[in-house]
């Protein structure tokens, strides 16, 4: 007698129901991912830039790298601007609130700057 292989119904479903919560959480979260990446870019193109410039042309310029990428939910406002070892670094963070399901929601901290020991994340 041969035997039969393959999926039952009933794990098909529950494969099916687990594969689609999952795409559905990468769709909610990819977005804030996305853009949390824009920042980190920005933050960086402005703190090379940065040398001989205030603190106020410094956020002015990454409100022009916002404007470019299209960044919505932080601010030049939001930055902290510091020397480090006579160097200027540029940091940021920022929380997320990504809702999931009725009151369920996912918190994700973001957080970067520009100096050289955080180029690694």
């Amino acid at each position: 007698m041969k035997r039969q292989r393959g999926l039952a119904l009933s794990a098909l479903l529950l494969w099916g129901v687990g594969i689609a919560m999952v795409a559905i959480l990468v769709i909610r979260i990819l977005p804030d991912v996305i853009e949390y990446s824009k920042i980190k870019h920005a933050v960086k193109a402005v703190a090379s830039e940065s040398a001989g410039k205030t603190v106020a042309e410094i956020r002015h310029a990454f409100g022009q790298y916002a404007e470019v990428e299209h960044i919505k939910g932080f601010g030049p406002a939001d930055l902290e601007i510091f020397k480090e070892e006579n160097q200027v670094v540029v940091a940021f963070a920022y929380e997320k609130r990504v809702p999931l399901l009725g009151n369920v929601s996912l918190l994700i901290d973001f957080s970067g700057s520009s100096s050289a020991r955080d180029s690694g994340q």
